[in-house]
């Protein structure tokens, strides 16, 4: 049974750094069966997709001035494979390697950016998808969805009561789940999803070889933080990166599980803008390396999401404008919330001699928000 924690206030900002992370210790992917033969597999596979193209890695030197840094890199996914985010690399490799087991129909639960991506991986290898919409996702998200020919079936729960509704279904039905979000005895297909995401760290490594002093990564349920985190320490050891969890306060799941101990279920409603960190639970492949290797959480409280929204798409002279989702704008937050707090910075050793690394993990999947949230402000 896992432990039941209350979640935090929302306006509430808090740091808290991981002190089980010991960094002369080099992660070898034994725990998790994740490790670098995987994701060389993945990275050759999406390599080969037909319009597979890398995705931008900005450099914002005006913007790490104003934020006091040395220097500031962008991952920016908006652009991949035209589905609009990260996701992209996960479900469609994963649904890759199921080729083999005779697989007609998959499914998934989503806020948006994996069901699509699903949708759209099944379309492409001549597969029915099933897509579960738990509650608050737009209408807009749907739509995209639905027109990669998925069936589309909503469920008026939170994203984790509505999984325990698909995974009932599946059974019944003979689907298989696609998620990136794993559990005990369905674990080796997110880690396929988690594969894919790592493709992400060699892009960024290829573009930069030198690797930035901290990375700031969108939690969720964990998988995209985990390969992250997985992919810089099998590469660096303990040279690697600084890694910060960026968490929304009433989802902060992953943090809660790391200062427990083990894995625990946020109470409550999950409500937050950042739609696709809105998970209650810890995915089981991700936290044993989320765990020993997340160096720190950061809670972002919801009212600075929509202002890093606003700074990315009116940027400063000479840098790129950068269209940000709500979700994908979480990591620059978490940079200019640790700018206008000293205190916090000076716990994870950012500063003036500090070159940070944020993911933009989706770019405008929902436009009608995102012109209102970077509209200019009343």
């Amino acid at each position: 049974m896992l432990r039941m924690v209350v979640p935090y206030d929302p306006q509430t900002a808090l740091l808290w750094p991981n002190w089980r992370v010991d960094r002369a210790n080099r992660y070898k992917g034994v725990w998790t069966g994740f490790d670098v033969t995987r994701m060389q597999a993945a990275s050759a596979a999406i390599r080969a997709w037909d319009g597979y193209a890398p995705t931008p890695l900005h450099t914002l030197p005006a913007t790490a001035a104003a934020l006091g840094l040395r220097a500031l890199y962008c991952k920016d996914e908006g652009a991949r494979f035209g589905l609009g985010s990260f996701k992209a690399l996960g479900a469609p490799y994963a649904v890759q390697c199921l080729q083999k087991q005779n697989v007609k129909t998959v499914a998934c639960i989503t806020d948006g950016n994996h069901g699509r991506a699903l949708a759209w991986a099944a379309r492409q290898r001549g597969l029915q998808a099933v897509v579960y919409i738990p509650r608050g996702v737009s209408d807009v998200r749907v739509q995209a969805i639905a027109d990669q020919g998925a069936r589309i079936v909503h469920v008026d729960a939170p994203y984790d009561d509505a999984l325990t509704v698909l995974r009932h279904d599946a059974m019944r039905e003979g689907w298989q789940i696609v998620s990136d979000l794993g559990y005990p005895g369905y674990e080796e297909i997110p880690r396929d999803c988690m594969a894919g995401y790592a493709l992400m760290v060699e892009e960024i490594l290829h573009d930069q070889p030198t690797p930035p002093t901290h990375v700031f990564i969108q939690g969720g349920c964990g998988g995209l933080a985990a390969a992250v985190i997985a992919a810089l320490w099998l590469r660096f050891g303990e040279k690697r990166p600084h890694v910060t969890v960026v968490e929304p306060p009433r989802a902060a799941s992953l943090m809660e599980a790391v200062r427990a101990g083990q894995p625990v279920r946020i109470m409550g409603d999950l409500d937050t803008l950042m739609g696709g960190l809105a998970c209650g639970v810890i995915s089981a492949p991700s936290w044993q390396i989320l765990r020993d290797g997340a160096d720190a959480f950061l809670i972002v409280p919801e009212d600075s999401v929509a202002p890093a929204m606003r700074a990315l798409a009116n940027p400063k002279k000479g840098e790129p404008k950068i269209v940000a989702g709500e979700t994908g704008a979480a990591g620059f937050a978490a940079l200019q919330l640790l700018a206008s707090r000293p205190d916090l910075a000076a716990e994870i050793g950012l500063g003036a001699d500090s070159s940070a690394l944020v993911f933009v993990t989706e770019g405008a999947t929902d436009p009608d928000a995102w012109k209102r949230l970077t509209a200019a402000p009343n």
